[in-house]
């Protein structure tokens, strides 16, 4: 995982869809973020059903993943390395723990935040012109999924956030939300209860350039009621707070 301070960035875009604006200033916590989407490799580990349509490669993102099958991975996950779950599974949305020091999903100002690296524009390394040494989409993927890291990183060391598979996050779905979103580690509106959307963040290999903006937002059907889920462009990646001794750890390390 790639561990990345807390601070202070302008979530959202005045250029590109609606639901991207207005652009607000957000302040989040510390957090770690996996340097890769997870893998069938790593789906294996915690013993859970493979969805995929392409399972080729064991180092190739999971895809067709519904919502919830991701909530119950990273529990599982957690699970095996003696951390907290952070989900409730015996309620209906599989509510998070946010305190608790286990895996789950990112929510979507963290996955903005980790994608733009520092920057302010669409892409971390600038045009989109240079978007195919970062990214597997649609102009370069063959109509496929590609093994995880083969393209250049982001300035922050974290792999495929432009392309190669869609990621889920933690947040109920909202073209409004930005209007009203609190400046401080938001998680999202509260789930209607019924027919809800998440929201999925950045491209993947069947999306245009405009789709791989850090910005781009889209809300998506969890599949959690769906007897056969084919959206094959639907993957993650995990985040979790970092303990008080990694912190420890990790600011010991960066004084070196």
């Amino acid at each position: 995982m790639v561990y990345l301070p807390g601070g202070e960035f302008v979530m959202g875009s005045d250029k590109g869809n609606t639901d991207e604006a207005p652009p607000h200033k957000i302040k989040l916590s510390a957090f770690l973020i996996d340097k890769y989407e997870v893998t069938h490799e790593m789906f294996a580990k915690a013993q859970s059903p493979n969805p995929s349509h392409w399972q080729d490669n064991f180092r190739k993102p999971v895809e067709r993943v519904r919502w919830r099958d991701a909530k119950q991975y990273c529990n599982e996950r957690s699970l095996l390395e003696g951390l907290k779950p952070c989900y409730n599974e015996k309620t209906s949305d599989l509510d998070c723990d946010y305190a608790a020091n286990g895996y789950r999903l990112p929510t979507e100002a963290e996955w903005e935040y980790a994608c733009r690296a520092g920057g302010d524009g669409p892409y971390d390394f600038a045009q989109a012109d240079k978007l195919r040494q970062y990214a597997w989409f649609a102009d370069n993927a063959t109509d496929k999924t590609h093994t995880v890291g083969e393209k250049k990183p982001n300035r922050w060391g974290i792999f495929d956030m432009y392309g190669n598979v869609s990621e889920w996050c933690e947040d109920v779905y909202s073209p409004t939300y930005y209007k009203e979103s609190p400046s401080v580690d938001p998680h999202g509106p509260p789930s209607p209860g019924k027919d809800v959307t998440r929201v999925m963040r950045g491209g993947s290999w069947k999306s245009s350039a405009e789709m791989c903006r850090a910005t781009f937002r889209q809300g998506q059907r969890t599949g959690d009621s769906d007897a056969c889920f084919f959206t094959d462009y639907c993957g993650f990646r995990c985040a979790r707070r970092a303990t008080s001794e990694e912190l420890q750890q990790l600011t010991r390390s960066s004084k070196r």
